[in-house]
């Protein structure tokens, strides 16, 4: 179902009006202008600048590393890029936790400095002073629950979250606790489909899913993912649209052969 008519900008309400409508909301990431351009000129809904630039630009393993500056540095490049999508930036690894004033500060700066719409922070009931700071300075915040990647070493590993009765029921009361708080969304990453179902059905917030089934209201992919970029990395929930790394690698090729036998540059490509 496409949405019902055009939309100069997306904004949070018009994402609530999605959800009301039935109508899917597609999101998917960006770290730079160029790739923010062409997203936003396909009418993406929503661009997160994730902390997953961590991984698919700076190479780390993890998300951790990357800072509160190199956030910003990405948030900004795709702002100037985009004119129709809600542009979401992830606060990255403490930049918030346990400390609502940093949790605020940070926030602020990304909002000042980058032109973003919202932040995006990981955790439940243990986020929701900074979720309530940040919101009493009228920063839109997006939740996330699920397999949070900035709790990794507390998890251990990336396996599927949720599936046990205890940590189900909590993920659930979380959720609703950060709707409650002001949450205009919420992502929910690697839970089985039936537990995402239930918690998209139970809140009135758009709920997007990353491997998280077909019922919530949207879809978010990282970008490198989905393009065929990364190689590495192939979850079940992974749906790969295109091979660009065979791509670009056959194009890079192509261009050294071309030197090295010099039909580049030819005639016409020379002053």
């Amino acid at each position: 179902m496409s949405v019902s008519k055009p939309v100069k900008r997306v904004t949070t309400h018009i994402l609530n009006e999605m959800k009301i409508r039935g109508e899917k909301i597609a999101m998917l990431t960006a770290y730079d202008y160029s790739i923010a351009r062409i997203l936003d000129e396909a009418e993406i809904d929503v661009i997160l600048v994730g902390d997953s630039a961590s991984n698919v630009m700076a190479g780390f393993d993890t998300t951790l590393p990357i800072t509160l500056d190199n956030m910003i540095y990405h948030a900004a490049s795709v702002v100037r890029a985009v004119k129709r999508a809600l542009v979401v930036v992830d606060l990255p690894f403490g930049t918030y936790q346990g400390n609502s004033k940093e949790a605020l500060a940070s926030s602020i700066r990304i909002m000042k400095e980058t032109g973003a719409h919202a932040v995006k922070l990981e955790g439940g009931q243990e986020i929701v002073e900074s979720v309530d700071r940040i919101l009493s300075a009228g920063i839109p915040v997006m939740g996330h629950l699920g397999l949070t990647p900035q709790s990794i070493y507390k998890f251990g590993t990336y396996v599927v979250r949720a599936k046990e009765e205890e940590e189900a029921r909590k993920l659930m009361e979380d959720a609703h606790i950060l709707e409650k708080t002001g949450c205009f969304a919420l992502v929910l990453e690697k839970i089985p489909a039936k537990l995402a179902e239930e918690v998209t059905v139970s809140l009135k917030i758009p709920v997007i899913g990353i491997g998280a089934g077909m019922k919530t209201d949207g879809q978010v992919l990282v970008l490198h993912d989905m393009l065929g970029i990364t190689q590495e990395f192939s979850p079940r929930f992974l749906r790969r649209y295109h091979n660009l790394y065979a791509e670009i690698k056959g194009a890079v090729q192509a261009y050294i052969n071309d030197v090295r036998t010099q039909q580049f540059p030819n005639e016409k490509e020379q002053y």
